[in-house]
C-alpha cells in the first residue's frame, strides 16, 4: 500500500481553520480545538502537519501534572528540563518562541499539538498553563480530543475565549472512500467496491485502510479486468475486522 497522505473533506476543514486562525482578530485567541470519535483520521492528519512544518506535538496523560506536561514539552523541544517549575516556563517559552520565528522567517506554519486532550481538558491547573504559553508568545495551540474537549473548556470561559477555531471531523464521504482507494491502492478499484467498502466501513479511516490493504493482496494475485477488482471479484473474501464485534466483515457470495 502507499504511503501517501489524501486531503479528505476532514483534513480540508482543519486547513481551513488553520488558515482562519491566521485571521483571526484578537492575537491571543489562538487556540484551536479538534475533536471527533476514535478512527477518523485525526491523528494521521495532525502528525501530518507536524512533520510538514517542524511542529511539537504531544500525547497528554492522565495523570499529567503542569510539571509533568512541561518535562515533556522540553524533552520535545530536545532540552533538558530544569529543576524549578518557574525555569521549566520559561526555559519552554524561550524555546518555543525561536522555534516560532525560526518557522516565520521560512514562511512556515509553527505551533503546539496536544492529542488525547480529553485527559486534560477538565484540569484547571493543566489548561491555565497551557493558556498561559499560548497568549505569552501567541502560540497557535491544538488541542484533539473525542468529544469531550469542547464541553470541558465550558466550565473554563478564560480559557474557551482563547478558542478561535472548532473543527470537528466527521465519517468519510463516499468521495473520500474513493480519494483514499486511489491514493494508497496499488491496484485499481472498481467504483462497486468502493461503494461498498464505504457502507460497510461506516466511513470510518481504520476499517477503510484495512479494506484498501485486504484489496491490494488479493488484487495482486488475482486477473481483473479493466474496471480494477470489483465487487463479484472479491465474493466471499474478507474486507476487514469489524471493530466492535472483532468479527471478519466479508464481502457477499451474492449481491
Amino acid at each position: 500500500m502507499r504511503n501517501q497522505f489524501v486531503e479528505t473533506s476532514n483534513v480540508k476543514r482543519y486547513q481551513g481553520a488553520l488558515a482562519a486562525l491566521e485571521q483571526r482578530g484578537a492575537q491571543e485567541a489562538c487556540l484551536v480545538v479538534v475533536d471527533g470519535l476514535p478512527g477518523l483520521g485525526k491523528t494521521t492528519t495532525l502528525k501530518h502537519w507536524v512533520a510538514q512544518n517542524g511542529c511539537v506535538y504531544l500525547r497528554a496523560k492522565k495523570e499529567w501534572t503542569p510539571a509533568w506536561f512541561m518535562n515533556e514539552l522540553l524533552e520535545s523541544l530536545r532540552v533538558h528540563p530544569p529543576h524549578a517549575f518557574a525555569k521549566k516556563y520559561a526555559k519552554a517559552l524561550e524555546e518555543l518562541a525561536l522555534r516560532q520565528d525560526a518557522a516565520m522567517m521560512g514562511r512556515r506554519a509553527f505551533g503546539l499539538v496536544i492529542d488525547e486532550a480529553d485527559h486534560v481538558s477538565n484540569k484547571p491547573s493543566i489548561l491555565e498553563t497551557i493558556r498561559d504559553i499560548s497568549d505569552m508568545i501567541e502560540l497557535p495551540t491544538v488541542l484533539v480530543g473525542m468529544g469531550k474537549v469542547n464541553d470541558h473548556l465550558g466550565r473554563f470561559p478564560q480559557v474557551a475565549s482563547r478558542v478561535s477555531q472548532r473543527v470537528r471531523f466527521e465519517k468519510m464521504t463516499e468521495a473520500d472512500v474513493k480519494a483514499l482507494v486511489a491514493a494508497r491502492c496499488e491496484v485499481p478499484v472498481a467504483d462497486d467496491l468502493i461503494k461498498f467498502v464505504h457502507t460497510v466501513s461506516g466511513g470510518y479511516n481504520r476499517e477503510v485502510l484495512e479494506a484498501i490493504a485486504n484489496i491490494e493482496r488479493f488484487g495482486l494475485r488475482f486477473d481483473y479486468g479493466p474496471e480494477g477488482v470489483t465487487l463479484a471479484d472479491m465474493a466471499g473474501q474478507v474486507i476487514f475486522t469489524d471493530r466492535r464485534s472483532s468479527q471478519a466483515v466479508k464481502v457477499p457470495e451474492a449481491f
